[in-house]
């Protein structure tokens, strides 16, 4: 299975609707728009008309103890997580109440692709994951949620983790982080800018003012993520069989899912990745290491053992600077995408730690 797979599951729990709309019944029964208004981001500029896309499952009980927030990834939606939730899983919806937000730029919360002009395609503005919590924290107080038990995330889901321990403390009780660091760190700018310049390089893209997809970019994208995305080791034992029999299927699959992307959506994403550090929370003056120090709740971090996105060095390194941190790696050769849910073994480790770990 590909990193960015969606999986479709039947989900038990009624979902909670305050101030939100269903955009597309027919398309997803769970996803919902909270609409925020005109909403200042971190760099100042107002977005006007903006939304947030969520889903939830579950119920909120009575004490209104049982919340999870669990943020998306790159380039995913909600159903990023649906390995994780369920019964018998780590995220049980008979049990706890699950809100699982969208951040902006995936093509349902605002987006380049979905906002009217002036801050439309190209000049949509630039996003911090910050922005992201705080509409996620405003979505929250709208549900009635004043404290949740935990933040699940992985990837960029993990980076907003991160910053709601840090931005909100006393929010939550802990947080597990999964494939995912609390800062960019250089590497990881440079590997997004060279999958940057590959899309933007097709003529087509015409500095984000395409009016059909700039396919040959797209496919350029394509081949760039699947270089990173599984691990070296991975490559070389063929795992990508049986389901692909040779490399070439590999990457014609992942050219295939990645045509009907929008450039502009991913693009938005990779520089909100890019941006991140937890240390440009106002307080730290860009000191990540006093912002990690700050984290008040229990710290769940799963690195990914071959993960190239985010390397495991990466997070120990971090994990000295957090109070209450359980390092626990994830034995995988899938890279970043073990923690995608496209591999069996990863996903039952996974839910695993998650579950043992909420049950403390």
């Amino acid at each position: 299975m590909t990193c960015y797979q969606l999986f479709a599951a039947a989900l038990a729990g009624a979902s909670v609707v305050l101030g939100a709309q269903t955009p597309d019944p027919g398309q997803d029964a769970h996803r919902r728009v909270f609409s925020l208004g005109d909403f200042r981001l971190e760099s100042g500029v107002v977005l006007p008309g903006a939304r947030i896309a969520y889903a939830t499952f579950g119920t909120l009980n009575a004490q209104r103890d049982n919340a999870i927030l669990i943020p998306s990834w790159y380039g995913a939606d909600h159903h990023g997580y649906d390995f994780l939730i369920g019964a018998g899983r780590a995220l049980d919806p008979a049990k706890d109440f699950l809100v699982a937000t969208e951040m902006f730029a995936n093509g349902f919360s605002s987006s380049p692709s979905n906002t009217r002009s002036p801050f439309d395609g190209p000049a949509f503005p630039a996003i911090a994951i910050r922005d992201n919590v705080e509409a996620a924290r405003r979505l929250l107080s709208e549900l009635g949620v004043t404290h949740v038990r935990a933040v699940v995330g992985f990837s960029m889901g993990a980076q907003q983790a991160f910053q709601w321990a840090v931005s909100h403390p006393d929010f939550m009780t802990a947080i597990a982080a999964y494939c995912g660091t609390a800062k960019t760190y250089p590497h990881g700018f440079v590997r997004l800018e060279g999958a940057i310049a590959a899309l933007t390089a097709d003529a087509a893209f015409n500095d984000g003012h395409y009016t059909s997809p700039p396919k040959k970019g797209l496919a350029a994208w394509s081949r760039h993520w699947a270089g990173w995305v599984w691990s070296q080791e991975w490559w070389r034992r063929e795992l990508f069989k049986p389901q692909w029999p040779t490399v070439e299927e590999v990457l014609a699959s992942r050219t295939a899912r990645d045509a009907v992307r929008d450039a502009n959506n991913l693009i938005s994403q990779a520089r909100t990745w890019q941006r991140h550090n937890v240390g440009d929370t106002p307080g730290f003056n860009g000191d990540h290491e006093r912002a990690l120090a700050s984290i008040k709740a229990r710290v769940l971090y799963m690195p990914g053992e071959t993960d190239l996105y985010f390397p495991i060095g990466d997070a120990q390194y971090e994990s000295q600077f957090i109070k209450n941190v359980s390092l626990t790696p994830i034995p995988s050769l899938w890279g970043h995408s073990a923690g995608s849910g496209g591999n069996a073994a990863d996903n039952d480790f996974i839910n695993a730690q998650v579950r043992r770990f909420l049950e403390r």
